[in-house]
């Protein structure tokens, strides 16, 4: 799987509970509860996906060439992942899920629900 091609993203992020996804910011945007945790930007310069990460992973992830601090993102935990960055496509799939499970810990129980999301764990 390679979530830079857009049919592959979108195969791989609804298949998750809940997920919409609109085109915005000149991206293409996955939501989880009207809020944003994955978008896929295609320019002339290649590709790039942005996902929220934890700190730790931040930290891990802005150290490798090809990946930095997302643009736009006013919080610090959003990275910006290049196709040229050394990233094997399985953790991409991984970092992916995660971001998907860290925006949807914070929607309330009722909308959870109401999306098919079943608590971790």
């Amino acid at each position: 799987m390679n979530l830079f091609d857009r049919a592959d993203f979108d195969a791989f992020v609804t298949g998750l509970a809940g997920v919409t996804l609109v085109d915005q910011w000149e991206s293409h945007v996955a939501k989880v509860g009207d809020k944003v945790f994955t978008l896929l930007h295609r320019g002339d310069e290649g590709a790039n996906i942005c996902i929220k990460v934890t700190e730790e992973s931040f930290e891990i992830l802005t150290s490798l060439e090809g990946i930095g601090q997302a643009p736009y993102f006013a919080k610090r935990k959003w990275v910006s992942i290049t196709d040229k960055a050394s990233l094997p496509a399985e953790e991409l799939v991984h970092y992916v899920k995660r971001s998907y499970d860290l925006v949807a810990e914070g929607l309330t129980r009722k909308l959870k629900n109401e999306l098919g999301i079943v608590p971790l764990a």
